[in-house]
């Protein structure tokens, strides 16, 4: 198998401590690693994985290559704006492509954490499995262990398991659900979490985007040409639509998969699931760096560089950074996105 990881987000809910030149990825989030290294040391781990690429923004690709080892600097593919995950994962799967057309490719985000490495190694191998004996889309579900709002879901035909491998055919992509629906999709049993984890040959992938995305079928087939010649594509790159690989492709195709997994798995995508996975004191109150807090429970604090104090407070969020503060509710958190981009109306370039 060979691993592409998209590195090419944001991490918007991550401000002032994720910053456009140091996104989410980047960072080191939980442990000592960033989350990038993280992924690839994680994957490197897996006997059946031959090779690592990486694909991310062209502003971040230096960065990368002078930070990240395990990873040939060679095999980072560079998309030249971003394009949602559809159009990412088709152009890495040009470039796979021109290695062994019918080589399994394992698409993984950068940023997510993933505790229990050989059941992750085990569900991995029965998705290249299914992926070659179906030659079929395979995506990796979780088990919920709450009613999420933050996660999409994957509705599962729960008596299709082939060869008793927990390897299930796909119903329903369902995106993020209120509370109440989350709640239901819980209690009926068959629906999983969306761990955004694909696996499928790399040719598969590319005639199903011929199927239902001809238009990025067209773009695609340009920029091989120009791959072919080592020509600059990005004229033709700028043509393409944003596209999610989950309404793109997933949702559309009949021959879908699912391996139920039981490694445990976070998509960190707020402060709010950092903290969860935070040691915390007897008050709950969980500190990064620098900080204390006085007659408060249940609060987070992020601060390398300077003291930051809560005094009298109950479930707030703090970020310190040299140049920015963040005070908020933890039930506020998923607002951070908004108010980056109230910064970027406000042409606060230096802060993003």
């Amino acid at each position: 198998m060979i691993a592409v990881i998209m590195a090419g987000g944001s991490g918007t809910r991550f401000w002032p401590f994720s910053r456009n030149n140091r996104p989410k990825q980047l960072l080191k989030i939980v442990g000592d690693t960033s989350m990038l290294q993280m992924t690839v040391d994680r994957l490197k781990k897996i006997n059946t994985v031959q090779d690592v690429f990486i694909v991310t923004r062209a502003d971040l690709a230096d960065t990368i290559k002078a930070e990240i080892t395990g990873v040939d600097p060679e095999n980072i593919i560079i998309e030249p704006s971003g394009k949602n995950t559809a159009p990412c994962i088709g152009l890495s799967a040009l470039q796979i492509s021109k290695i062994q057309s019918d080589a399994v490719m394992g698409v993984f985000p950068a940023d997510h954490l993933i505790v229990g490495h050989k059941k992750f190694e085990k569900a991995i191998n029965t998705a290249k499995h299914i992926a070659r004996k179906k030659d079929a889309l395979v995506t990796i579900g979780l088990k919920p262990t709450f009613p999420s709002t933050g996660y999409g879901y994957i509705q599962i035909d729960a008596d299709s398991d082939v060869d008793h491998l927990d390897a299930y055919t796909v119903k329903v992509f369902a995106e993020k659900p209120h509370l109440s629906l989350a709640k239901k999709f819980i209690a009926s049993g068959d629906f999983l979490w969306n761990s955004g984890i694909f696996v499928w040959k790399a040719d598969t992938f590319l005639n199903k985007v011929e199927k239902h995305m001809p238009d990025l079928h067209v773009q695609l087939n340009k920029i091989n040409n120009k791959l072919d010649k080592k020509e600059n594509f990005k004229s033709i790159w700028e043509a393409i639509n944003p596209e999610s690989i989950d309404y793109g492709i997933m949702e559309k195709s009949e021959d879908v998969y699912l391996i139920k997994a039981e490694f445990d798995w976070s998509d960190l995508g707020s402060w709010n699931t950092v903290y969860e996975y935070m040691p915390k004191n007897d008050a709950g109150n969980a500190i990064r760096g620098d900080g204390v807090v006085y007659d408060g429970k249940n609060n987070f604090i992020q601060s390398d560089k300077q003291l930051t104090a809560i005094v009298g407070l109950d479930n707030i969020v703090v970020v310190n950074t040299d140049d920015a503060t963040l005070v908020i509710p933890k039930d506020r958190v998923e607002d951070v996105k908004d108010l980056v981009e109230q910064l970027k109306i406000q042409k606060r370039e230096k802060l993003l």
